[in-house]
C-alpha cells in the first residue's frame, strides 16, 4: 500500500521553486484540455500568457486587475502567517466598496473645497468599512471562540445581500431606467489615471499597491509586532510562553486584512466601476486567496503572483470573445494552479512509499494455537 512518509529536512530549494513547478504543471493540464475542447493548444497559451503583455493597453488592463489582488493577498499574508484563517476577503472588499461608494455619492458643493483631494477619504471609508466587517469576525472569534474561517465566508453572502438590496432599493439611480445600480460619480471622485488619453485604465492604485508592498515587508520583516505575529502562527506554545498576545495579533491580522480588502474595494469602486452595481463581486477576495499561496506568502512573491493571476483573468476573457471557450476556463486554471502547488509541497514534505500490508494469519492455524490460561 502507498503511504506518505516525513521527510527529515525539506528542500529549501524545492520550496521556493515549487511555484514555477505547478505553474509548469498547470500549463501542461492546460494544452490537454484545448487539444479536448478541439481548440489550437498554441493559440489557447498565446491568449493566456502572450495577449495581457503585448501592448501598453494590455499592460494597462493587467494593472487594474492586478492590484485589487495583490491588496488583498498582502492582508492574507499576515493572517495566515499569523494562524488566522481569513477566507472571507471577497466580502470585505464589498463592503468596502460600499463605504467608498457611500462618501463618493456624498460629493457635491458641500466637499467642492476638497478637489482631487476628496479621494483620500474615499479610500480611507473603503478601508474601514473592511476592517469593521473583518472586526465583526475577530469579535465573535474573541468572545466566543466562532471559527473565524466559517463566519468571515458567511459574511461574503451577508455583504452581497447588502448589496443588492441598496442597489435595487434606496440607492438605486432614480435615472438609470431601473437598472440595479447607483448614480455614476462625479468625476472628481473617480480615482486618477496614470495616463491621460489613449483609453489606458491604470490608475494610482498601483502606486499605492506598491507602496503596500514595501510596507507590508518592512512590517513581517523588520518590526518587533510583526515577528510576535509570524512566531505566534509558526509556534503558537512559544508564543505564548514568550508573552505574545494571542488576542492581540488575533485583531492586528484580521484588521489589516480586511483593511486591505476594504481599500482594494474602494479603488475598484471609485476606479473602473465608478458606480456601484450587483457585480462589484469580482472573486478577487477568493482569487487572493491562491494569489497569496503561490507567492509564498511574501509581498514580493505576492507581486509576481498577482500579476500570474490577473492574466488568467484576462485571458477567460480572451479566451471568452475570441475562441468560443467558456469563461468559466480562468476558475479552471486558477484551481489548477492551487491543486498543483498544494500536490508540489506536499512531495516536498513527504515521500511516497509502498508498504507491504502485514499478511494475516491463517484461520486454521490461528484456531490450533493453544489457548493461555
Amino acid at each position: 500500500m502507498l503511504k506518505l512518509e516525513a521527510r527529515p529536512q525539506p528542500s529549501k530549494l524545492m520550496s521556493t521553486a515549487s511555484p514555477l513547478l505547478a505553474l509548469a504543471v498547470t500549463v501542461i493540464i492546460g494544452i490537454g484540455l484545448f487539444a479536448l475542447l478541439g481548440k489550437d493548444p498554441v493559440r489557447g497559451l498565446q491568449v493566456f500568457f502572450v495577449e495581457p503583455l503585448k501592448s501598453g493597453y494590455a499592460l494597462s488592463e493587467l494593472s487594474v486587475k492586478a492590484t485589487p489582488l495583490i491588496l488583498i493577498a498582502l492582508g492574507l499574508a499576515v493572517c495566515y502567517r499569523s494562524n488566522v484563517w481569513n477566507i472571507g476577503a471577497e466580502g470585505q472588499f464589498v463592503v468596502g466598496a460600499l463605504f467608498a461608494g457611500w462618501f463618493a455619492m456624498q460629493s457635491g458643493p458641500g466637499l467642492a473645497w476638497m478637489g482631487r483631494g476628496i479621494v483620500i477619504p474615499i479610500l480611507l471609508a473603503g478601508m474601514l468599512g473592511g476592517m469593521l466587517w473583518a472586526g465583526i469576525v475577530a469579535l465573535l472569534r474573541d468572545r466566543f471562540n466562532a471559527s473565524e474561517i466559517l463566519v468571515s465566508l458567511m459574511l461574503v453572502y451577508v455583504a452581497d445581500m447588502v448589496l443588492s438590496y441598496l442597489v435595487y432599493g434606496p440607492w438605486k439611480d432614480p435615472k438609470g431606467y431601473n437598472f440595479p445600480q447607483t448614480i455614476t460619480f462625479d468625476a472628481v471622485t473617480k480615482i486618477p489615471r496614470l495616463f491621460d488619453g489613449g483609453g489606458l485604465r491604470a490608475n494610482i492604485g498601483v502606486l499605492i499597491a506598491l507602496a503596500a508592498v514595501a510596507g507590508f515587508w518592512a512590517f513581517l520583516f523588520r518590526t518587533y509586532k510583526g515577528f510576535q505575529l509570524q512566531v505566534g502562527g509558526l509556534a503558537p506554545a512559544a508564543a505564548r510562553y514568550a508573552g505574545f498576545s494571542s488576542r492581540s495579533a488575533l485583531w492586528t491580522a484580521l484588521l489589516l486584512s480586511g483593511g486591505m480588502a476594504g481599500l482594494a474595494g474602494g479603488l475598484e469602486a471609485a476606479g473602473p466601476l465608478g458606480q456601484l452595481t450587483p457585480y462589484v463581486p469580482a472573486g478577487y477576495g477568493f482569487a487572493a486567496i491562491i494569489v497569496a499561496y503561490v507567492g509564498r506568502l511574501h509581498p514580493v512573491g505576492i507581486v509576481f503572483s498577482g500579476i500570474l493571476m490577473s492574466m488568467f483573468y484576462i485571458g477567460g476573457e480572451l479566451a471568452q470573445s475570441r475562441m468560443g471557450l467558456p469563461k468559466s476556463l480562468t476558475g479552471v486554471f486558477q484551481g489548477l494552479l492551487l491543486f498543483t502547488l498544494l500536490a508540489a509541497d506536499t512531495l516536498i514534505h513527504y515521500r511516497i512509499r509502498w508498504k507491504q500490508a502485514p499478511k494475516a494469519k491463517p484461520v486454521a492455524a490461528a484456531a490450533a494455537q493453544p489457548k493461555e490460561a
